[in-house]
């Protein structure tokens, strides 16, 4: 009976490691492989042989890892160079998982992991190597193509929904409140931001503005809108994604910008200021607050949602029994059958399709004065942060377990 290996990269997400346990216990159950290996800060850290027998690891530590936030196993923004120049390091790579007897290679990540497991399976079906290749999606921001959502988002939006629920309160308690920006994160989209929306109070939004990047943001526009609505109650709540854009595509914030990933991706942050510095230079009000919220939205298990938990879970359980199967080059999904009840399941996506793409929030879903969502976007996001974890503690704090200290 032959081996598999799992591994994480990218940013990390409060329910990552849920979709290794979910591998692991499927594992158990269908006896697929004799052992499940870890691979320690993904591709990176198996190129370098930092691997561990997850199979070796007690119930009882697999079950803390489970409500672990934030990539237990580790990441990487490694990225694999393209076949046609170099297979040095496919060659490296492969010749390691033979060593271990691995057949099955499974990545948790979001589009530059695709991209890796379509490198891969290219390369092992070329070569006519019987390894195969699976990726589990996640990612806070949803912008992955060909999945309803992604594991990750869900918990991300209920922290930001609650956030703001609890900001918009503490900033409303005084006759001259002022006004007050909550910015998340979202280079490229604005699904983050938008979340905000089910943040009511007494059954009403309590965002007066979401700004996204998919709707070009107009500085005189903006100010001219919030300088209403602050005459009108004395008080205004604003959500905006660190990617908006104005009508050229260049980044409101990106004067603050001053680095790159290891893929070339603009770290952002910092518009909730630039917004701030506006609305004091425009006079209306001296009394502007701004909060970034910054990884808080991806580690946040203390107010995680269960089912993004439980989808997180399934999709590393459907991995397995996908590569059970013979599957690879493929991605995990998520299919949404209903709203009402709720219901999803799981298919196989290609993906090389997914790789180097960006789901977009939908233009439909944000009003014609582009400064928030419809109706449907909260229909949308409402089921997705249903229920709440049972944690384990110790001396009062949540109990948790990683593996790359």
């Amino acid at each position: 009976m032959s081996n598999c290996i799992i591994a994480q990269s990218g940013g990390p997400t409060a329910v990552i490691n849920s979709s290794v346990v979910g591998l692991l216990n499927a594992n158990k159950e269908l006896k697929t492989f004799e052992k499940v290996y870890g691979g320690l800060n993904g591709i990176e850290g198996i190129l370098n042989r930092n691997i561990i027998d997850l199979s070796s690891v007690s119930e009882n530590e697999i079950d803390n890892f489970r409500f672990t936030p934030s990539s237990g196993l580790g990441s990487c923004r490694y990225k694999l160079k393209d076949l046609d120049s170099c297979s040095e390091e496919y060659e490296s790579l492969i010749e390691i998982l033979r060593e271990y007897d691995i057949t099955s290679f499974f990545y948790v990540g979001g589009n530059d992991s695709m991209d890796t497991i379509a490198k891969l399976s290219r390369y092992a079906k070329q070569n006519d190597i019987g390894i195969s290749f699976i990726g589990i999606p996640k990612t806070i921001d949803n912008d992955l193509k060909f999945t309803d959502h992604t594991p990750g988002f869900g918990s991300a939006a209920k922290f930001i929904g609650t956030t703001a629920l609890e900001t918009y309160l503490d900033a409303s308690v005084y006759i001259n409140n002022g006004i007050f920006i909550l910015e998340t994160m979202g280079r490229d989209t604005g699904w983050l931001a938008a979340s905000a929306c089910i943040a009511k109070l007494d059954g009403k939004p309590i965002a007066d503005f979401i700004y996204l990047p998919e709707a070009a943001f107009d500085k005189i526009k903006f100010l001219n809108d919030v300088r209403q609505r602050f005459e009108e109650q004395n008080k205004v709540y604003i959500i905006v994604s660190e990617g908006i854009r104005d009508k050229d595509g260049r980044f409101i914030s990106e004067f603050d910008c001053v680095s790159q990933d290891k893929f070339g991706h603009v770290q952002l942050g910092g518009v909730s200021e630039y917004l701030r510095r506006i609305i004091l230079d425009a006079g209306f009000t001296t009394r502007v607050k701004a909060l970034q919220l910054g990884v808080l939205q991806r580690c946040a298990m203390h107010c995680a949602s269960d089912t993004d938990l439980t989808e997180a879970y399934n999709a590393g359980k459907m991995a397995l029994q996908y590569a059970s199967q013979g599957e690879s080059g493929k991605m995990v999904s998520i299919n949404r059958l209903s709203n009402e009840p709720y219901e999803v399941n799981y298919p196989l996506v290609n993906a090389e399709d997914v790789a180097n793409n960006v789901k977009y929030f939908p233009i439909e879903w944000i009003n014609k004065e582009g400064n928030f969502v419809t109706p449907e976007a909260c229909s949308y996001f409402e089921p997705l942060i249903k229920d709440s974890p049972n944690l384990a503690f110790e001396r009062n704090l949540p109990k948790y377990k990683v593996f790359n200290q």
